[in-house]
C-alpha cells in the first residue's frame, strides 16, 4: 500500500485543484514536533521530567530558526518589475538574500552583484546656509534618498563608459583596449548593480534595470508571519530529515537552562544534538552518486566510471 497524507486519498491527492497537498508528506508541522517531543522526553522518569510545553514551544521555534540558517537552506524567491523608483521592498520573511538576478528576453537569469562602491546614507536637511533643520521636538530632520545615491542610481552600466578619471578605478572605459585589466569584474558586467538598503529595509536597483524583470532569491526564518503580524498556527514545517535533530535540539535547550541540570548530561545532550544537525545536514544535501561522478568528469578528464 502506498504511503499517502492521513485521510487522504491518491484520488484526492492528484485531483488536488490548489495543490496545497502536492510534496507535504516529507514534511512535519511545528506543533507535531512539540507533541511528540512532549509525549517521548516530558514525564516521570523520562530525560525532561519538569519542562514546561511553553518551554518546549520556545526552544522549538528557536532550533527551527537556526536550521532554517544552515540545515535547511530553504531558497524563496521574489519576481518584480523594478519600477521607476529603482526600489523594491524587502519581503516580510526576509533574512539574509542568496543572489539577485534580472531575466533576459529568453528567460535565463543573469547575476546582478552588489556593489559596494557607494550607499544610501541617511539625508540630514539643512537650510540655504548649511545649517541642520529640526523639527518641533528639536530632533533632526531627514530626507528620503541621499545626493550620493541620487548620483549613482542615475548613471548607468553604459554611462559608465566614459572618460571619467574620478571614477576610472572602478568604471574604466570599456570599449578601450588595454583598459579592463586588473580591473574587478563586476564592475565590467553590464546586467545592472543592486544594493540592500537595511535601514530602510529596501533594494535599490540601478537606473539601465528599470521596467527589467529582477528576481531576489532568500532566505527565511521559517517564521513568516500573517496578515495580522502573527505566525500561523501549525504552518511552520520541519523536514522528516531533520525530525531527530529537532529533539536534540529542544532537549538541549530545555535543560541547559534549568540549573540543577547536571553538566555531564548537558555534555552529552550538546553531542547528541551536534551528530544528528550532522547527519540532517547530510541527508538534506541531496547529493546522487551519479551527479557527484558528473561533476568529477567535467573537472578532470582522468576520472573514469
Amino acid at each position: 500500500m502506498a504511503l499517502s497524507l492521513p485521510g487522504t486519498s491518491d484520488q484526492n491527492y492528484h485531483e488536488e485543484t490548489v495543490g496545497s497537498l502536492y510534496g507535504q508528506y516529507q514534511f512535519l508541522t511545528l506543533e507535531d514536533i512539540v507533541k511528540t517531543f512532549v509525549a517521548t522526553y516530558v514525564g516521570v522518569g523520562k530525560i525532561c521530567e519538569n519542562i514546561r510545553t511553553a518551554d518546549v514551544h520556545f526552544h522549538a521555534t528557536r532550533a527551527l530558526q537556526e536550521f532554517s540558517y544552515d540545515v535547511f537552506r530553504s531558497i524563496l524567491s521574489r519576481e518584480i518589475t523594478v519600477p521607476n523608483t529603482l526600489q523594491m521592498a524587502l519581503p516580510r520573511d526576509y533574512v539574509n538574500y542568496v543572489k539577485v538576478t534580472v531575466s533576459s528576453g529568453n528567460g535565463v537569469e543573469k547575476l546582478l552583484h552588489p556593489i559596494d562602491i557607494t550607499s544610501n546614507p541617511k539625508k540630514a536637511l539643512q537650510d540655504e546656509n548649511n545649517n541642520d533643520l529640526y523639527d518641533q521636538n528639536g530632533e533632526l530632520l531627514y530626507g528620503s534618498d541621499s545626493t550620493t545615491w541620487d548620483k549613482f542610481k542615475s548613471a548607468t552600466t553604459n554611462t559608465q563608459d566614459n572618460d571619467s578619471t574620478d571614477d576610472s578605478e572602478y568604471f574604466p572605459k570599456i570599449t578601450a583596449a588595454g583598459k579592463r585589466y586588473g580591473s574587478n569584474s563586476k564592475y565590467l558586467q553590464g546586467n545592472g548593480w543592486f544594493y540592500i538598503d537595511q535601514d530602510k529595509g529596501k533594494i535599490n536597483f540601478s537606473s539601465d534595470l528599470t521596467n527589467d524583470t529582477v528576481i531576489l532569491k532568500y532566505i527565511s526564518d521559517g517564521m513568516g508571519a500573517d496578515d495580522s503580524g502573527g505566525i500561523p498556527s501549525g504552518s511552520a514545517i520541519v523536514h522528516k530529515f531533520a525530525e531527530e535533530a529537532m529533539y536534540k535540539h529542544i532537549a538541549y535547550g530545555c535543560l541547559s537552562a534549568m540549573k540543577e541540570t547536571s553538566p555531564v548530561l548537558i555534555q552529552r545532550l550538546k553531542k547528541e544534538r551536534f551528530a544528528e544537525t550532522r547527519k540532517a545536514k547530510l541527508r538534506l544535501s541531496n547529493i546522487k552518486l551519479q551527479e557527484l561522478t558528473q561533476a568529477l568528469r567535467e573537472g578532470s578528464k582522468w576520472i573514469k566510471h
